[in-house]
């Protein structure tokens, strides 16, 4: 394993919005893991329409023995098991105690009901797998 000894996963969570403090500290308002979408009406779509949803993704990592510059990158696996790349970019490992904090502001289309896994990756080495959830209701007049 290319990173026995770290880099660890501190925090990996979908949420609403994230703050940074002055001090760099993070606060991580409304974390969650699931988006239901609803349609109304006489002619709801049996099947879920596209459903756009904004959201941030927070990774926060600690360097532990690894050090030096690495690519992080985030792939998305939908219910129906197609993948995507959903972002990437480089970070630099000190070693030790120091971390890292990576903030994605997405705006995510959802075209299927079920979970979808958000893949973290350091280089090639798989981290962490973050689900969401999307749920579909339907609501009929009558």
């Amino acid at each position: 394993m290319p990173f026995d000894g770290g880099p660890y996963v501190k925090a990996a969570a979908f949420c609403d919005r994230v703050i940074e403090g002055k001090d760099g500290v993070l606060s991580l308002i409304r974390v969650i893991d699931r988006l239901t979408t609803t349609a109304a009406g006489a002619d709801t779509p049996k099947d879920m329409p596209p459903a756009n949803f904004p959201v941030s993704a927070v990774v926060m990592l600690i360097s532990g023995r690894a050090r030096g510059r690495h690519e992080l990158r985030v792939d998305r696996e939908a219910p129906d098991g197609t993948r995507k790349p959903v972002w990437s970019g480089s970070l630099l490992l000190e070693g030790d105690y120091k971390g890292n904090n990576v903030v994605l502001n997405l705006n995510e289309t959802f075209e299927l009901e079920g979970t979808y896994w958000y893949d973290i990756f350091v280089e090639e080495e798989l981290l962490t797998r973050m689900p969401f959830q999307v749920t579909y209701v339907r609501l009929s007049a009558g």
